[in-house]
């Protein structure tokens, strides 16, 4: 239970943080020795049910607007969707297999880390209300990208915002959005297997991360749109340099 605890306050933290949730959640367990319902992507999965939770609460009144007053915003952010889902269904199943390895993992961290540096050089001046349909578009192929463990969905997408010129806040706002949908998609289908496959699972560890994920996603978005406001992504690049190094370096030893 308390390994369980753990990682949901891991995902909570790394799911906005652009370090890649989906490394941490692979890399702890193995690390540790944990193993059973914990080391799986199902368990992941319901981890990221958490922040869903999380990001409905936080950005409720906003939904709210994009459903009544902001709807062309609201087809942004359905379009920018579509390329997420598509690879998300494409390949699923090299992400669920193949694609969590360290290696790869550290190889994400290192290059991604890259472009996050050559985003924040470039001038980002335009506001949230300025994103345009090709805007979200690229930002959408961005968080397809984002499936490979190591990529990070909020350090890719914010990434491309900034490429775009929008500014880091804003980019962090829209990455936040939409994500949503796509995080809605898998936690609907892979809750639904586990539903109906309750006996295999132990239901009392996937409610306990849950909990634990979405009350601490929801105080790092709060403190990240602060965050993001004032400082650069340069200190989360240098930390995935960092844990690349140790991936590496603990498993050539």
């Amino acid at each position: 239970m308390i390994e369980a605890i753990i990682l949901g306050i891991v995902q909570g933290l790394t799911e906005f943080l652009p370090v890649s949730s989906t490394a941490h959640l692979i890399l702890i367990p193995e690390f540790f020795g944990w193993h059973g319902d914990l080391n799986t992507l199902t368990y992941d999965i319901a981890l990221h049910g958490g922040t869903l939770l999380a990001l409905l609460v936080y950005f409720r009144k906003q939904w709210l607007d994009l459903l009544t007053v902001e709807r062309p915003l609201l087809l942004k952010i359905a379009i920018a969707t579509i390329p997420a889902g598509v690879a998300g269904v494409l390949f699923k199943d090299a992400v669920s297999t193949t694609l969590r390895n360290s290696y790869v993992i550290a190889a994400s961290l290192v290059v991604v880390g890259l472009v996050m540096l050559l985003s924040e050089k470039t001038k980002a001046r335009r506001g949230f209300s300025s994103i345009r349909t090709v805007d979200a578009l690229a930002i959408g192929l961005a968080q397809a990208v984002a499936l490979i463990p190591g990529v990070s969905r909020s350090g890719i997408t914010i990434s491309a915002g900034l490429f775009g010129g929008i500014e880091r806040e804003a980019s962090a706002r829209f990455s936040f959005l939409l994500s949503m949908p796509v995080i809605a998609g898998a936690t609907l289908l892979e809750g639904v297997h586990v539903l109906k496959n309750q006996a295999n699972y132990d239901m009392g560890l996937f409610a306990a991360g849950f909990a634990a994920s979405a009350v601490t996603g929801f105080v790092t978005i709060k403190f990240l749109l602060w965050f993001f406001r004032r400082f650069s992504l340069r200190t989360f690049v240098y930390y995935r340099f960092a844990l690349a190094g140790i991936i590496v370096v603990s498993y050539l030893s």
